[in-house]
């Protein structure tokens, strides 16, 4: 099981960093991104919530974490994704860029998190 979160942990890092680049192109071209970026951005973002339930599943059979910093750079991705749409509202570019911002964020959190597993 701990293979499997590092393979998930491993995909999350990949596809929101894609989610990021991809979103600031599109914000800096004053494009909208289209719907290949929808179905990227929901997908990145469903890995986080994978990841996190994988996470207590692994805690819960008694594996812990190299370092206790591990659960918060766990927790904070949920809060990365869950936030864009707390803030969202009729500005689509300005919607594209909260998103993007979270898609970064959980990026460097997971790779943070990787740094903080165990060894």
């Amino acid at each position: 099981m701990p293979l499997v979160h590092a393979v998930v942990g491993s995909l999350l890092i990949a596809a929101n960093t894609v989610a990021a680049v991809w979103g600031y192109a599109a914000y800096r071209r004053n494009r909208p991104p289209g719907t290949a970026y929808r179905h990227l951005l929901a997908a990145a973002q469903t890995l986080v919530v994978g990841q996190a339930t994988l996470g207590l599943i692994l805690l819960s059979q008694g594996d812990e974490p190299g370092d206790s910093l591990h659960f918060i750079y766990g927790l904070l991705p949920l809060l990365a994704v869950a936030y864009p749409y707390a803030l969202r509202g009729d500005d689509g570019r300005r919607n594209l860029l909260l998103f993007t911002i979270g898609s970064a964020l959980v990026a460097a959190l997971g790779v943070r998190a990787f740094m903080t597993g165990p060894s």
